[in-house]
């Protein structure tokens, strides 16, 4: 994203105390990922660590849909060393264990940019000897400490210009462009097996932008320098893809690279209308087929889960409604064009043009409707104190579920950790779990807290989430806190 004004907003999040039923059309829905992991391509989309720790709807759609997460803003540099030799990892660790926990590749995002950099590096007034430094040392510290963890990262973002020419930064001004290939040859060092890509926007069509891009591209590869890829951010407005998309993803790949879609979003004037939604979906389904057309794309990634977590109102007045999922965190029509694009059949929705989330339709399928109700299992909380735990299920599709547990502590109460216990009756199988430690013996199924989430303070929640498989039904259990 280019906006170093959205740090703030875009990691601010609000724990919701309610989890909305999916609709039944995306219950019966086979996951996005498992439709593109057919394709041979990837599916994915941007994070931020406190919403899925905090809000588990995202986490649910966000663990269960896509097989690729890109932190937002936890791996920049202001937010990874935002005092000189000072490093917080925190919100990039904790997006990291989740991918890991779902089965997820992680885009490290990005290393060297013009924005979002703290204060002591822009306002240090470096030397070319000192910055170039600086630069390698950071680059070194951060790929170095995800080494093997990565599957590839923005090392470069947004060097250019509209016009072609490089875009003023503090590495451009004072090292000259010679601090493109050094990046690259640093990130290389730090971590060999990583895909190293450069990463813009508003090049994804052809034009004097996009052309300095391939041009530099074309010299780093003569040079010899370590380049794997290129990101195409594809923030588009509604109606206005260039026609020369998929063009200009395979010249790219002619050099011998690969390509991606790595920021996917399109916005559109709101309100919404069933109009504009249906064509927000044929312009995702045309992003998608113009990858899966190019051999060397190796895939798509969708910028911010829902409506409700997006960064385009905040920029662009007027404009919003840009993702696969309204702010109820159910699918829209983009979402329904970006499966049946990857090759699978969805069923049908209603509107979803209104600004609230749309009624859950009713299944065709007797098996689906049979088990889309569970919502919330009771719970039962120790002796002397009054937290509680809720069972649901976010998602589900065919015979695969996505389930959390929210444990969630009133004023008065906390928890320093916890640990819950349940049964599951009609043979449902635990086959993942993330945000803790979860075995199942038979029926019974026995989780405790992660060694960061076991505190629970007073107001607070924490979410376990997990992944399992059912045949028949799949009601909801009794969960036991303790």
């Amino acid at each position: 994203m280019r906006r170093a004004a959205l740090a703030t907003a875009v990691l601010a999040c609000t724990a919701l105390g309610a989890t909305l039923l999916p609709s039944a059309a995306q219950a019966a829905d086979t996951p996005l990922r498992d439709l593109a992991a057919a394709k041979g391509v990837y599916v994915g989309n941007a994070v931020a660590g406190g919403k899925l720790s905090g809000n588990a709807q995202y986490s649910g759609v966000a663990g269960t849909q896509f097989n690729s997460l890109t932190p937002e803003n936890a791996m920049k540099w202001g937010s990874v060393e935002p005092t000189r030799g000072s490093f917080n990892w925190a919100e990039a660790d904790q997006i990291v264990a989740f991918a890991q926990a779902h089965n997820q590749q992680v885009r490290g995002h990005t290393l060297v940019w013009h924005s979002q950099n703290p204060s002591w590096l822009t306002n240090g007034g470096f030397g070319a000897t000192e910055l170039r430094g600086i630069l390698q040392q950071h680059i070194a510290t951060e790929v170095g400490r995800y080494q093997g963890k990565i599957y590839a990262w923005d090392v470069l973002n947004e060097l250019f210009n509209e016009d072609g020419t490089y875009r003023s930064s503090p590495w451009y001004g004072t090292l000259g462009v010679g601090f493109v290939a050094d990046s690259l040859t640093w990130a290389h060092q730090a971590d060999p097996a990583a895909k190293l890509y450069i990463n813009d926007y508003n090049v994804e069509g052809l034009g004097a932008k996009s052309d300095a891009l391939y041009n530099l591209v074309r010299s780093l590869k003569a040079q010899g320098a370590p380049i794997d890829g290129v990101g195409f951010q594809a923030h588009f407005i509604l109606g206005q893809l260039p026609s020369t998309l998929q063009a200009n993803l395979q010249r790219f790949a002619d050099l011998g690279v690969d390509v991606a879609i790595t920021e996917l979003d399109v916005r559109m004037q709101t309100p919404a209308t069933d109009a504009k939604l249906a064509q927000q979906g044929s312009d995702y389904a045309t992003v998608v087929k113009a990858c899966l057309a190019v051999t060397r794309c190796r895939g798509i990634t969708a910028w911010d889960v829902s409506d409700a977590d997006s960064w385009v109102p905040s920029v662009f007045s007027g404009y919003g409604a840009a993702t696969l999922y309204d702010e109820g965190y159910q699918p829209k029509p983009a979402y329904r064009a970006v499966a049946t694009a990857l090759g699978g059949t969805v069923s049908p929705s209603p509107s979803t043009s209104a600004s609230t989330s749309p009624t859950p339709t009713t299944s065709p399928s007797p098996t689906a409707t049979a088990t889309a109700s569970p919502t919330a299992g009771t719970s039962s909380p120790p002796a002397g104190n009054r937290c509680t735990a809720a069972y649901s299920v976010p998602n589900q599709w065919n015979t695969g579920f996505s389930g959390s547990v929210t444990v969630s502590c009133p004023a008065g109460a906390s928890l320093s950790s916890w640990h819950l216990d349940w049964d599951f009756t009609a043979g449902q199988q635990l086959t993942q779990a993330w945000s803790g430690v979860c075995t199942q013996s038979g029926k019974h199924v026995s989780c405790a807290n992660a060694t960061w989430n076991g505190v629970v303070g007073a107001g607070g929640s924490v979410t376990l989430g997990f992944n399992g498989t059912w045949a028949g039904s799949n009601p909801a259990p009794v969960v036991t806190l303790s």
